[in-house]
């Protein structure tokens, strides 16, 4: 745990055999969390952290974090791409060498539903973050 004008960003999951960093606030923290319950079941392990803010943000944590899983690097969120965890993790991974970022976030015009049907909806839920570690792989 670190504090940042006094605030903390924590990296909530961590472990030596971590294959991916996930970066979500919130709701999408709980979703990343539950994902990596998950994934250690079938054997593959992510690290996850809680930004807790994206202004400022512990760029050293981040890229420490995605050096340490190969460079791949998940963000997730509860709104849209523009202005959020996603973009402020692009800008402070843009520099370094060997960084992968993918960013699950929503991209549609929001609605009304049950709060499970929109995660899924919109691809920010523990299925879509299971989906995009694994695809990570896939390449």
């Amino acid at each position: 745990m670190r504090e940042i004008g006094g605030h903390r960003e924590l990296v909530v999951r961590k472990s030596a055999a971590d294959r991916v960093t996930v970066i979500g606030a919130g709701v999408t923290l709980h979703e990343a969390l539950a994902a990596a319950d998950e994934l250690a079941k079938q054997g593959t392990h992510i690290r996850v952290i809680d930004p807790f803010t994206i202004k400022p943000l512990d760029a050293a944590t981040i890229i420490a974090s995605g050096r340490a899983t190969g460079g791949r690097i998940i963000t997730v969120e509860d709104h849209y791409r523009e202005g959020g965890i996603g973009e402020a993790v692009a800008a402070a991974v843009a520099g370094e060498p060997g960084m992968v970022l993918q960013s699950l976030a929503v991209s549609g015009v929001p609605r009304s539903g049950k709060p499970a049907e929109l995660l899924d909806l919109f691809g920010i839920s523990t299925k879509s973050i299971i989906a995009a570690v694994k695809s990570t792989f896939a390449n």
